[in-house]
């Protein structure tokens, strides 16, 4: 495909991104809008039960009833989406170690976060000796010579050095 043919592609793509159930909701983004399934375009092509089915006075009525469900569907998809974001949290959270330093306290800061490395480059540079801490989560480091870095850096970008 070329660089160019991304516009007419689009349509096809947001169609597909927005009747697709997501885990998070455990509903689609057409469905919470609509209150309803779309009907694909290959359904009204080889006419499937949905699009035989058709009858204008009985579908307004399902409608008009299906407006009450709109409602709890979104709920269900707002519970839902909140649940997963507590199960996402806690799966981060188990493999997290929180990392602190103290002033005094020597660490070795990653490579890739002071420049571009190459592939069999060290990933970690060091020892620092930590200066300052600075809300909890940024520190000041020095050189074992007493030279400043000139900038801060997160806890992220540090680990604790053992000489």
């Amino acid at each position: 495909m070329a660089k160019e043919a991304w516009v007419d592609e689009l349509p096809s793509v947001l169609w597909a991104y927005r009747t697709t159930p997501k885990t998070a909701r455990g509903e689609s983004l057409f469905s919470l809008t609509y209150g309803m399934e779309a009907v694909a375009p290959a359904e009204i092509r080889e006419l499937s039960w949905r699009v035989k089915q058709y009858n204008s006075d009985s579908n307004e009525q399902c409608l008009r009833m299906n407006l009450d469900l709109v409602e709890e569907a979104r709920e269900r998809a707002t519970v839902r989406a909140a649940m997963y974001k507590a199960r996402m949290a806690k799966a981060y959270n188990a493999r997290v170690r929180p990392r602190s330093f103290q002033v005094g306290d020597l660490v070795m800061r990653k490579v890739k976060a002071s420049g571009p490395i190459e592939k069999l480059d060290p990933k970690w540079e060091g020892p620092y000796k930590v200066i300052e801490i600075v809300n909890g989560r940024a520190y000041r480091l020095q050189h074992l010579d007493g030279r400043n870095i000139p900038r801060m850096w997160n806890v992220a970008n540090l680990k604790k050095y053992y000489s």
